[in-house]
């Protein structure tokens, strides 16, 4: 037996008045606000009422803040998995318009649809599909949360959708604490493949201001 169901759930706001791009640097923890959504993010998932039975989390602060509504509301701890971390990105610790405007940074931008500017969209599916392929084996029933970042659960949903995991950073359907969620499904020559099955953003996001990736 395995996982019925797998859902990839983005952290809440941070913590960022400096408005910089915080990629893998510690100390970016949730805001107030972040908290609030880590928390409805939860209280969505709890309302399928579905047992959840594995909660995987990335080792960076903000999604292990994330987790711990599901801690409390479905009595699962957190595994860390370093595979559903955020990708490395060479603009960390800078605001992207004034990274953007200096013309030394343009050489960083040169091949977009890989990007140049940091970890390769095909490595992010790799590990993400990785971890995720692991994590519905390593149950025999019920549900899966994994909680990771915007770019890993946007490319993964494209990879997945068999759609160019080349995209525009602004375009991204993954809100803040947004859920998406998939199945394993038998193909008709045997294989198994993922399939999206739901997307929500329970989560109150106005007023929001969130530039961690690109």
């Amino acid at each position: 037996m395995t996982a019925d169901r797998l859902h990839l759930v983005r952290h809440g706001e941070v913590h960022n008045p400096r408005r910089v791009l915080y990629g893998r640097l510690p100390g970016f923890g949730l805001s107030v606000a972040g908290r609030q959504m880590a928390r409805q993010a939860a209280v969505f998932v709890r309302g399928l009422d579905r047992p959840v039975s594995a909660l995987v989390v990335s080792p960076l602060q903000r999604t292990r803040e994330s987790s711990e509504p599901f801690t409390e509301m479905f009595g699962v701890d957190a595994y860390i998995d370093d595979r559903v971390i955020e990708p490395t990105n060479v603009f960390e610790g800078r605001r992207m318009k004034q990274a953007l405007a200096n013309p030394l940074n343009w050489r960083h931008l040169h091949r977009p649809a890989v990007p140049s500017w940091g970890e390769p969209y095909e490595r992010i599916v790799a590990r993400m599909t990785d971890a995720m392929a692991d994590a519905w084996e390593r149950v025999p029933s019920g549900d899966v949360v994994v909680v990771s970042h915007q770019l890993p659960i946007w490319v993964t949903h494209l990879a997945l959708s068999h759609q160019p995991t080349r995209h525009d950073p602004r375009k991204r359907r993954c809100a803040l604490s947004s859920v998406t969620s998939f199945e394993r499904r038998d193909g008709a020559d045997g294989s198994t493949r993922w399939v999206e099955v739901a997307y929500a953003e329970p989560a109150s996001t106005a007023g929001a201001v969130d530039v961690g990736a690109v």
